[in-house]
């Protein structure tokens, strides 16, 4: 019992990491994974879009990958936590 609750942990693990990776490696993935509804200005390096609140969220490019503005991941040398 206490074998395959690990295991389903495990697994849900896992797949939150893919889920992420997939969220972050595109700016439509990551426009989706925020739960945008408008894009309203889009570059290379950022975008701005209106969610369901109507609040506007600014999303941008960080060593090729996508992230909200302002909640960018630490990075030491080319680590990022």
């Amino acid at each position: 019992m206490i074998f395959l609750v690990g295991m389903l942990i495990f697994v849900f693990v896992i797949n939150q990491m893919l889920l992420l990776r997939k969220a972050h490696s595109t700016f439509e993935n990551y426009y989706a994974f925020r739960g945008c509804v408008e894009l309203l200005k889009k570059t290379n390096n950022y975008g701005i879009c209106k969610i369901n609140t109507n609040q506007t969220i600014k999303i941008v490019k960080f060593h090729n990958k996508w992230y909200l503005d302002n909640d960018l991941p630490y990075c030491i040398s080319n680590i990022c936590f």
